[in-house]
């Protein structure tokens, strides 16, 4: 197929490019013109410079399209906290995007921060059927443009669906904004770790083959599917880098071992996706950001 992907020069997006270079799809990428874009040439075959609050750069984007991946978010306004700007560039854009993108499949790329506030109900095993209920600009955006999602599919007939990742790690283009490179830092400093709690985890390579396995696929429309593979605390990350070096340091593992509640993966498997690396895959990731740096 032939899809039009917005973020295609991040750290996910050019993930997700790649994947469906892989798969024999054709991608069309809006891109700024400050974007970097070596990474990710070799995957795309035509950009169209924009973003998303230039809506003049849309059509000729969308042009020849047959699906269109959503990944793309105006950092800037959400961590200047401007409001205004953040509303305008992320909500409003994302949401004329998906209008003017009809009848052609939407793929939102969500965030499991759409969800916060666990209900009891749900018995700490929370899955795509549990409210929507974050605690941040982000997360609340996200949530806002899948109700439109929703309604577009539900009201119009239009096959939307939402990736919902959490804390997506590997290596990231910018090796410095990759999980962990922090850390290695530190550790090499030999300054101790105690940064408590921790957080879900996933693989980048999981959330672009979750995505590209939407691509055309009927099954997908009206659905979402939360992205989670495991759970790990600041210190499983801090031991797990710490032996990877050679280094001892203070740690502190006073934090919980498990969480509190749990992501089901029964929506993700239907996608083929396993979601089963676990803290290996932490170790993996870990092990080539060592060698990177």
């Amino acid at each position: 197929m032939r899809a039009a992907l917005t973020g295609a020069s991040g750290f996910i997006g050019s993930a997700i490019a790649r994947d469906l270079a892989l798969a024999g799809h054709e991608t069309t990428a809006l891109m700024r013109p400050t974007s970097r874009r070596k990474h990710v040439e070799p995957y795309i075959a035509r950009v169209v410079e924009g973003d998303l609050a230039d809506e003049t750069a849309w059509p000729d984007l969308l042009d020849g399209a047959e699906c269109v991946i959503h990944c793309g978010v105006d950092w800037e306004s959400l961590k200047g906290n401007d409001l205004e700007a953040h509303l305008r560039r992320n909500l409003l854009g994302s949401i004329r995007l998906l209008q003017v993108s009809a009848p052609r499949q939407f793929i939102f790329i969500s965030t499991i921060a759409v969800h916060h506030d666990m209900r009891p109900r749900w018995g700490g095993a929370i899955d795509e059927d549990h409210p929507l209920r974050p605690a941040s600009w982000y997360g609340a955006y996200k949530a806002a443009v899948e109700a439109h999602c929703w309604a577009a599919h539900f009201g119009h007939g239009q096959p939307t669906c939402a990736i919902r990742p959490c804390g997506v790690y590997g290596l990231d283009p910018s090796l410095e904004r990759s999980y962990g490179f922090g850390l290695v830092q530190q550790l090499r400093r030999g300054e101790s770790v105690d940064k408590p709690g921790g957080g879900k985890f996933v693989h980048v390579d999981d959330v672009a083959a979750a995505t590209v396995s939407c691509v055309g696929n009927p099954e997908t429309a009206g659905r979402a599917y939360n992205l989670v593979d495991c759970y790990a605390r600041w210190a499983d990350w801090a031991l797990i880098a710490a032996e990877l070096l050679g280094i001892q340091v203070k740690i502190d593992t006073s934090s919980p071992a498990e969480p509190r509640n749990r992501f089901t993966k029964d929506a993700a498997c239907s996608l083929g996706i396993r979601l089963d690396r676990g803290h290996a895959g932490i170790r993996a990731h870990l092990a080539e950001l060592i060698r990177r740096v």
